[in-house]
C-alpha cells in the first residue's frame, strides 16, 4: 500500500474511533441527564421549587430507582441464581418487615397522608446502610458485571437524593416537621461475607429481591401521595 493509501486508512480509523467516542459520551450524558437535576438544591433552606414540582421530581426519581433495582435483580438472577434453586427457597423476611406497609393501593388509600409520608421516609432511611454495604460487597462477587456494579452505586446515590427530597416535601406539608426518625436497622452484612458461595449469593439474591419490592412500594406510595396532595384525589 502506498503512503497515500496508508494515510487515508489511518484517517478513516481515527474518524471511526472519534465517532465511537462521541457515541459513548452522548449515551453517558443522556443517562446522567435523567437524574442530574436535584429534587431541591443541597443546603437550600428555602427551596423555591413548588410542591407540585417537588413531587414530580420525587416520583420520577423513585421510578428510576425501581427500574434500576428491577434490572439489577433480574441480571443477578440470570447470572448467579440459575441452577442454585434460589427461586424454590422461601425468601427470607426483608429487614423492613418491622415497618408495617400497605400491600396494595387500596390499603394505602386508607392511611392518612402524614403517616404515609413518614412511612416513605422510614423505608428510605432503612435502605441507607444496606445500600452502602451492597456497593462494597458486590465488587467481591466473582466476575461481577460492570452493569451490576454501576447500578448498585447509582441506586445508593439516588436513594440518598430521594430521601433528601422527601424531607423537603415533608417540611412543606408539615411545616416544622421533617418526619420521625423511625426506620428498620439492617443486620445482614455478615451474610454477604459468608465463605460458602451458595449461601453468600443467596444473601445477595434475598437483599436484591427486597430492594426491588420496597422500591416498587415507594414508587406506588409517592404516586398516590402526589394525586392526593397535588390533585386532591386518590387517582
Amino acid at each position: 500500500m502506498n503512503n497515500k493509501g496508508a494515510s487515508l486508512k489511518g484517517f478513516l480509523t481515527w474518524i471511526g474511533v472519534l465517532l465511537v467516542f462521541l457515541l459513548i459520551s452522548n449515551m453517558f450524558l443522556t443517562k446522567k441527564s435523567v437524574t442530574s437535576l436535584p429534587i431541591c438544591p443541597s443546603g437550600s433552606v428555602n427551596c423555591q421549587v413548588s410542591l407540585g414540582e417537588l413531587f414530580d421530581r420525587a416520583v420520577k426519581l423513585s421510578h428510576y430507582i425501581h427500574f434500576l433495582s428491577s434490572e439489577m435483580f433480574n441480571e443477578f438472577d440470570e447470572r448467579y441464581a440459575q441452577g442454585r434453586g434460589f427461586i424454590t427457597k422461601a425468601v427470607n423476611g426483608c429487614h423492613t418487615a418491622s415497618l408495617t406497609t400497605p400491600e396494595d393501593k387500596e390499603q394505602a388509600q386508607q392511611i392518612h397522608h402524614e403517616d404515609l409520608l413518614n412511612l416513605v421516609l422510614g423505608v428510605l432511611r432503612s435502605w441507607n446502610d444496606p445500600l452502602l454495604h451492597l456497593v462494597t460487597e458486590v465488587q467481591r462477587i466473582k466476575e461481577a458485571p460492570n452493569t451490576i456494579l454501576w447500578k448498585a452505586a447509582e441506586i445508593e446515590e439516588q436513594n440518598k437524593r430521594l430521601l433528601e427530597g422527601m424531607e423537603k416535601i415533608v417540611g412543606r406539608v408539615q411545616p416544622g416537621d421533617t418526619g420521625n426518625e423511625v426506620y428498620s436497622r439492617w443486620s445482614g452484612l455478615p451474610s454477604l461475607q459468608l465463605a460458602d458461595e451458595d449461601s453468600r449469593l443467596f444473601a445477595f439474591y434475598n437483599l436484591l429481591h427486597c430492594l426491588r419490592r420496597d422500591s416498587h412500594k415507594i414508587d406506588n406510595y409517592l404516586k398516590l401521595l402526589k394525586c392526593r396532595l397535588i390533585h386532591d384525589s386518590n387517582c
